[in-house]
């Protein structure tokens, strides 16, 4: 069974082009990002304890979420990079998880559980990109393995999605929501930024 689907748009070259030209922008906001995947995961264990079943596979999902957490910032201070003092506010997650408002409770558990795997497979086509157009092989070595990370975990929320739900359901609230998501992204300012 496929637990997850490919993205419907690909990143636009004017996207790899703003990172390559202020990698260290990109990297501050790739170590946000990794803390607010590991939140994510706790968050999800938070809202809903009594679904014994994501528990397990979310415990581990964040753990190494934080581990890349850790990861980005050693080669933040290997590059001299600090971690900023403040972030910019991250419009395509927020625009995202105005999907899961609202609703019966199991609608907006299936949402936040499918939009995991949607953050988590844009984030795969991403670091790809990354991986492909860097020069620094340990670098590239680095987001390879991310990008190889990402995508486990974009197919574990989907997995986690079809012990609760319907497999019609899921699927088709899933491509809804990468239709949406590819809108999202289209409309977003281009930074040096994960999203």
């Amino acid at each position: 069974m496929k637990y997850s689907v490919e993205v419907l748009s690909a990143s636009p070259q004017a996207w790899i082009d703003a990172v390559m030209n202020d990698f260290n922008s990109f990297l501050q906001d790739h170590a946000d990002c990794e803390r607010k995947a590991s939140a994510m995961a706790m968050s999800l264990i938070a809202k809903y304890p009594d679904r014994d079943f994501i528990i397990p596979d979310l415990i581990d999902t964040a753990l190494e979420e934080l581990e890349h957490f850790q990861q980005v910032y050693e080669v933040m201070q290997s590059k001299g990079v600090p971690l900023p003092s403040k972030m910019e506010p991250d419009l395509y997650i927020h625009k995202l998880m105005e999907e899961a408002k609202g609703g019966s409770v199991d609608s907006r558990f299936l949402i936040r559980l499918l939009l995991g795997s949607v953050i988590e497979c844009r984030g795969c086509e991403r670091f790809k990109l990354v991986a492909d157009n860097l020069e620094d092989p340990d670098l590239k070595r680095f987001y390879k393995e991310l990008w190889a990370s990402e995508a486990k975990h974009g197919n574990i929320y989907v997995k986690l999605a079809l012990n609760y739900f319907d497999e019609d359901l899921v699927y088709s609230k899933l491509d809804e929501l990468m239709h949406k998501e590819a809108a999202i992204l289209a409309n977003l300012k281009i930074r040096p930024a994960l999203h």
